[in-house]
Protein backbone atom coordinates (compact mmCIF):
# COMPACT_ATOMS: atom_id res chain seq x y z
CA UNK A 1 0.00 0.00 0.00
CA UNK A 2 1.52 3.71 -0.94
CA UNK A 3 2.21 5.56 1.94
CA UNK A 4 0.42 8.64 2.95
CA UNK A 5 1.77 11.88 3.09
CA UNK A 6 1.52 11.94 6.58
CA UNK A 7 3.32 8.72 6.95
CA UNK A 8 5.98 10.43 4.74
CA UNK A 9 6.58 13.45 6.83
CA UNK A 10 6.89 11.63 9.69
CA UNK A 11 9.48 9.39 7.51
CA UNK A 12 11.32 12.63 6.83
CA UNK A 13 11.60 13.60 10.35
CA UNK A 14 12.75 9.97 11.14
CA UNK A 15 15.59 9.96 8.87
CA UNK A 16 16.50 13.39 10.24
CA UNK A 17 16.12 11.91 13.91
CA UNK A 18 18.95 9.38 13.03
CA UNK A 19 21.15 11.45 10.94
CA UNK A 20 21.24 14.18 13.53
CA UNK A 21 22.25 10.79 16.15
CA UNK A 22 24.88 9.38 13.80
CA UNK A 23 26.59 12.85 13.57
CA UNK A 24 26.21 12.95 9.89
CA UNK A 25 24.52 16.66 10.67
CA UNK A 26 24.53 19.01 13.17
CA UNK A 27 22.61 22.37 13.84
CA UNK A 28 20.72 23.10 11.22
CA UNK A 29 23.00 21.67 8.77
CA UNK A 30 20.83 19.30 6.02
CA UNK A 31 18.13 18.69 4.19
CA UNK A 32 15.85 15.52 3.06
CA UNK A 33 13.18 15.72 0.57
CA UNK A 34 10.20 13.14 -0.97
CA UNK A 35 9.06 13.18 -4.24
CA UNK A 36 4.89 12.25 -3.70
CA UNK A 37 4.08 13.39 -7.45
CA UNK A 38 5.40 14.72 -10.72
CA UNK A 39 4.71 18.46 -9.59
CA UNK A 40 4.68 17.93 -5.74
CA UNK A 41 7.40 17.23 -2.57
CA UNK A 42 7.88 17.06 0.61
CA UNK A 43 10.69 19.31 1.79
CA UNK A 44 12.27 20.14 5.35
CA UNK A 45 11.93 23.87 5.83
CA UNK A 46 15.03 26.59 6.34
CA UNK A 47 16.91 27.54 9.64
CA UNK A 48 15.13 24.04 11.81
CA UNK A 49 17.22 21.63 13.09
CA UNK A 50 16.93 18.42 11.51
CA UNK A 51 17.18 16.28 14.80
CA UNK A 52 13.81 17.70 16.11
CA UNK A 53 11.57 18.09 13.67
CA UNK A 54 7.88 17.07 13.64
CA UNK A 55 5.50 16.54 10.51
CA UNK A 56 3.80 19.72 10.58
CA UNK A 57 7.07 21.15 9.62
CA UNK A 58 7.41 19.44 6.61
CA UNK A 59 6.43 21.63 3.58
CA UNK A 60 5.45 20.95 0.19
CA UNK A 61 6.03 22.66 -3.15
CA UNK A 62 5.98 22.23 -6.52
CA UNK A 63 8.45 21.19 -9.65
CA UNK A 64 9.16 24.61 -9.87
CA UNK A 65 10.17 25.45 -6.11
CA UNK A 66 6.93 27.17 -5.56
CA UNK A 67 5.12 26.33 -2.59
CA UNK A 68 1.56 24.48 -2.72
CA UNK A 69 1.18 23.07 0.91
CA UNK A 70 2.31 21.84 4.53
CA UNK A 71 0.63 25.16 6.43
CA UNK A 72 0.79 23.28 9.94
CA UNK A 73 3.48 24.38 12.18
CA UNK A 74 5.10 25.06 9.04
CA UNK A 75 3.16 27.84 7.72
CA UNK A 76 5.21 30.61 8.10
CA UNK A 77 9.05 28.61 7.35
CA UNK A 78 10.87 28.59 4.21
CA UNK A 79 11.48 25.41 2.32
CA UNK A 80 15.59 24.57 2.58
CA UNK A 81 17.82 27.14 1.20
CA UNK A 82 19.01 24.33 -1.29
CA UNK A 83 16.01 23.41 -2.81
CA UNK A 84 17.13 24.22 -6.27
CA UNK A 85 19.83 21.44 -5.91
CA UNK A 86 16.78 19.37 -4.94
CA UNK A 87 14.59 20.40 -8.22
CA UNK A 88 17.85 19.81 -9.92
CA UNK A 89 18.51 16.32 -8.92
CA UNK A 90 14.48 15.22 -9.78
CA UNK A 91 14.85 16.82 -13.46
CA UNK A 92 18.07 15.10 -13.86
CA UNK A 93 16.90 11.79 -12.53
CA UNK A 94 13.11 10.91 -13.18
CA UNK A 95 13.79 7.40 -11.44
CA UNK A 96 14.34 8.50 -7.93
CA UNK A 97 11.87 9.70 -5.23
CA UNK A 98 14.21 10.71 -2.55
CA UNK A 99 16.89 13.01 -1.47
CA UNK A 100 19.22 13.42 1.24
CA UNK A 101 22.16 16.64 1.75
CA UNK A 102 24.38 16.01 4.98
CA UNK A 103 27.48 17.31 6.19
CA UNK A 104 29.32 13.35 6.83
CA UNK A 105 32.67 14.96 8.68
CA UNK A 106 35.16 12.24 7.22
CA UNK A 107 33.78 12.82 3.56
CA UNK A 108 34.62 16.56 3.98
CA UNK A 109 37.67 16.10 5.46
CA UNK A 110 38.45 14.09 2.57
CA UNK A 111 37.07 16.59 0.00
CA UNK A 112 39.37 19.49 1.55
CA UNK A 113 42.57 17.22 1.43
CA UNK A 114 42.15 16.42 -1.80
CA UNK A 115 41.61 13.21 -1.54
CA UNK A 116 39.29 11.55 -3.90
CA UNK A 117 36.48 9.37 -2.31
CA UNK A 118 36.29 7.61 -5.62
CA UNK A 119 38.22 4.68 -4.90
CA UNK A 120 38.14 0.88 -5.69
CA UNK A 121 38.60 -0.27 -1.75
CA UNK A 122 35.69 -1.56 -0.44
CA UNK A 123 33.93 -4.43 -2.03
CA UNK A 124 30.38 -3.28 -0.83
CA UNK A 125 30.76 -0.06 -1.88
CA UNK A 126 31.39 -1.07 -5.55
CA UNK A 127 28.80 -2.79 -5.61
CA UNK A 128 25.97 -1.20 -3.91
CA UNK A 129 27.40 2.17 -4.75
CA UNK A 130 29.72 2.60 -7.57
CA UNK A 131 32.40 5.13 -7.75
CA UNK A 132 31.53 8.25 -5.49
CA UNK A 133 32.40 11.77 -7.79
CA UNK A 134 33.17 14.68 -5.76
CA UNK A 135 31.68 17.86 -7.82
CA UNK A 136 33.36 20.74 -7.79
CA UNK A 137 33.80 23.41 -5.07
CA UNK A 138 30.42 25.67 -5.55
CA UNK A 139 28.73 28.74 -2.70
CA UNK A 140 26.41 26.40 -0.88
CA UNK A 141 22.47 27.47 -0.88
CA UNK A 142 23.07 28.82 -4.08
CA UNK A 143 22.19 27.96 -7.79
CA UNK A 144 26.22 27.04 -8.09
CA UNK A 145 25.34 24.02 -6.19
CA UNK A 146 22.41 22.99 -8.20
CA UNK A 147 25.07 23.72 -11.38
CA UNK A 148 27.81 21.54 -9.91
CA UNK A 149 25.82 18.44 -9.55
CA UNK A 150 23.50 18.65 -13.00
CA UNK A 151 25.88 16.46 -14.81
CA UNK A 152 27.22 13.94 -12.40
CA UNK A 153 23.79 13.05 -10.87
CA UNK A 154 22.68 11.34 -13.95
CA UNK A 155 24.89 8.71 -13.52
CA UNK A 156 25.80 8.60 -9.83
CA UNK A 157 23.59 8.04 -7.02
CA UNK A 158 25.74 10.06 -4.73
CA UNK A 159 28.12 12.75 -4.72
CA UNK A 160 30.53 14.81 -2.50
CA UNK A 161 30.44 18.45 -3.01
CA UNK A 162 33.31 19.79 -2.25
CA UNK A 163 33.97 21.44 1.25
CA UNK A 164 30.08 21.31 2.41
CA UNK A 165 29.04 17.99 2.62
CA UNK A 166 27.46 14.77 0.59
CA UNK A 167 24.05 14.47 -1.53
CA UNK A 168 22.54 10.74 -2.16
CA UNK A 169 19.34 10.27 -3.85
CA UNK A 170 16.82 6.46 -4.01
CA UNK A 171 14.07 5.03 -4.16
CA UNK A 172 12.79 6.10 -1.01
CA UNK A 173 13.90 8.23 1.30
CA UNK A 174 15.49 5.21 3.59
CA UNK A 175 17.63 3.50 0.12
CA UNK A 176 18.79 7.63 0.00
CA UNK A 177 20.05 6.88 3.65
CA UNK A 178 21.55 4.04 3.57
CA UNK A 179 23.58 5.64 0.72
CA UNK A 180 24.83 8.00 2.40
CA UNK A 181 25.62 5.88 5.37
CA UNK A 182 27.90 3.65 2.96
CA UNK A 183 29.28 6.78 1.55
CA UNK A 184 30.25 8.08 4.90
CA UNK A 185 31.69 4.56 6.26
CA UNK A 186 33.82 4.14 2.81
CA UNK A 187 35.10 7.90 3.71
CA UNK A 188 36.01 6.99 7.00
CA UNK A 189 38.25 3.81 6.10
CA UNK A 190 40.12 6.17 3.51
CA UNK A 191 40.86 9.14 6.11
CA UNK A 192 42.17 5.85 8.22
CA UNK A 193 44.59 4.26 5.44
CA UNK A 194 45.53 7.78 4.11
CA UNK A 195 46.50 8.11 7.79
CA UNK A 196 48.77 5.28 7.75
CA UNK A 197 49.86 5.90 4.51
CA UNK A 198 48.71 3.50 2.80
CA UNK A 199 46.43 2.58 -0.23
CA UNK A 200 45.35 -0.72 -1.39
CA UNK A 201 42.71 -1.10 -4.11
CA UNK A 202 40.99 -4.25 -5.00
CA UNK A 203 42.76 -5.50 -8.85
CA UNK A 204 40.88 -5.14 -11.90
CA UNK A 205 40.08 -8.95 -12.67
CA UNK A 206 38.31 -8.52 -8.36
CA UNK A 207 36.58 -5.58 -9.76
CA UNK A 208 34.89 -7.05 -13.07
CA UNK A 209 33.26 -9.74 -10.74
CA UNK A 210 31.89 -7.39 -8.14
CA UNK A 211 30.36 -4.98 -11.22
CA UNK A 212 28.77 -8.04 -12.78
CA UNK A 213 27.14 -8.58 -9.04
CA UNK A 214 26.33 -5.01 -9.26
CA UNK A 215 24.82 -5.40 -13.04
CA UNK A 216 23.26 -8.31 -11.83
CA UNK A 217 21.20 -6.23 -9.22
CA UNK A 218 20.24 -3.91 -11.29
CA UNK A 219 22.60 -0.82 -9.75
CA UNK A 220 24.90 -0.44 -12.58
CA UNK A 221 24.08 3.18 -14.03
CA UNK A 222 24.62 4.54 -17.46
CA UNK A 223 27.63 6.27 -17.54
CA UNK A 224 30.01 3.98 -15.14
CA UNK A 225 32.03 2.35 -17.72
CA UNK A 226 34.18 5.31 -17.87
CA UNK A 227 34.55 5.91 -14.55
CA UNK A 228 35.85 2.36 -13.65
CA UNK A 229 38.19 2.47 -16.70
CA UNK A 230 39.66 5.36 -15.61
CA UNK A 231 39.86 5.04 -11.46
CA UNK A 232 39.84 1.65 -11.28
CA UNK A 233 41.34 -0.15 -14.71
CA UNK A 234 38.48 -2.34 -15.40
CA UNK A 235 38.33 -1.23 -18.89
CA UNK A 236 36.37 -4.17 -20.33
CA UNK A 237 33.48 -6.99 -18.87
CA UNK A 238 34.18 -10.91 -19.29
CA UNK A 239 37.13 -10.29 -21.71
CA UNK A 240 34.78 -8.18 -24.16
CA UNK A 241 36.32 -4.42 -24.97
CA UNK A 242 34.11 -1.76 -25.96
CA UNK A 243 34.82 0.98 -28.67
CA UNK A 244 37.35 2.98 -27.83
CA UNK A 245 37.75 4.59 -24.31
CA UNK A 246 39.69 7.57 -23.52
CA UNK A 247 41.49 7.44 -20.60
CA UNK A 248 42.66 10.42 -18.50
CA UNK A 249 45.53 12.34 -20.16
CA UNK A 250 45.08 10.22 -23.63
CA UNK A 251 45.70 12.10 -26.87
CA UNK A 252 43.82 10.78 -29.87
CA UNK A 253 46.97 8.98 -31.17
CA UNK A 254 47.20 7.07 -28.10
CA UNK A 255 44.11 6.19 -27.43
CA UNK A 256 44.32 4.72 -31.67
CA UNK A 257 47.70 3.24 -31.17
CA UNK A 258 46.30 0.96 -27.66
CA UNK A 259 43.22 -0.10 -29.98
CA UNK A 260 45.64 -1.02 -32.80
CA UNK A 261 47.68 -2.75 -30.17
CA UNK A 262 44.62 -5.02 -28.73
CA UNK A 263 43.48 -6.08 -32.20
CA UNK A 264 46.78 -7.15 -32.56
CA UNK A 265 47.25 -9.08 -29.54
CA UNK A 266 43.37 -10.56 -30.38
CA UNK A 267 44.22 -11.29 -34.04
CA UNK A 268 47.82 -13.36 -32.93
CA UNK A 269 47.31 -17.22 -32.29
CA UNK A 270 47.67 -18.51 -28.53
CA UNK A 271 50.71 -19.51 -28.14
CA UNK A 272 51.90 -23.15 -26.96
Amino acid sequence: MKPTERQLQEEIVRIGRIMYEKGYISSVEGNLSIRVAPDRILITPSGLHKGFLEPDHILVVDADGRRVGGYGQGRHFRPTSELPMHLEAYRQRPDISAIVHAHPKNAIVLSIAGIPIADCLIPEVIVLLGLIPTAPYSTPSSDENAFAIRTLIRDHDAVMLARHGSLTVGNDLMQAFIRLETLENSAEIGLKLAQLGVHNPLPPDEIRKLLAQRRRLGLARPGESLDFCETCGVCHVAGEHPPMLMRRGMTDTDAIRDLVSQAVRQALPASD
